[in-house]
């Protein structure tokens, strides 16, 4: 069966320092018409931190979206055409003061495929030397270290709301023999 729709028209009803939101009209499949909203979105990285002894770097921060203080990995928005291991890898400097020596790539997500364009790239880091924390003006977090096979707990349990974080923590965990 064929499942694509085509998009006919696009029109940007906002346009915002982070998001814009379009309008698009699609032929579905059986060649009516309907509209989508979508949230554009220039994409996000994620990282897993993690040391020798398996321990696990997160960050605990709010989040407007959510009016919620939640632990994560560390992550940041990407810039439209950059690199998503440069991302990562200035993200990791800027939120826990880091630098690794390998990056795995966890593959990629699409936290909410239904109405937004983001995607969201995952790497473990490993091999970590740490230096001095660069955070960006106006962000506040808290750094926590904790295992991974405790945090691997937390993510079988719920405890985990942010998606990224869990898709990071499990498979990290899998790969480490944990699961």
């Amino acid at each position: 069966m064929n499942l694509t729709e085509t998009t006919l028209r696009s029109e940007v009803k906002y346009k915002g320092r982070i998001i814009n939101l379009r309008q698009d009209t699609v032929a579905l499949p059986d060649g009516r018409e309907a509209l989508r909203d979508v949230v554009e979105h220039p994409g996000g990285v994620g990282i897993l931190p993690l040391d020798a002894d398996g321990n696990a770097y997160m960050v605990r921060q709010y989040r407007s979206g959510v009016q919620d203080i939640v632990l994560e990995i560390p992550a940041g928005k990407l810039e439209y055409g950059e690199d998503p291991l440069e991302c990562g890898r200035r993200e990791l400097m800027e939120e826990i003061g880091a630098r690794a020596e390998r990056y795995t790539d966890l593959g990629r997500i699409y936290p909410t495929p239904a109405y937004c364009a983001e995607n969201i790239y995952i790497y473990l880091a490993t091999g970590l030397n740490f230096e001095q924390q660069k955070l960006d003006e106006g962000e506040f977090l808290d750094i926590e270290k904790i295992p991974l096979r405790e945090l691997a707990a937390m993510a079988a349990e719920g405890a985990l709301p942010d998606a990224k974080t869990q898709i990071a923590v499990l498979r990290a965990a899998f790969m480490e023999g944990l699961l």
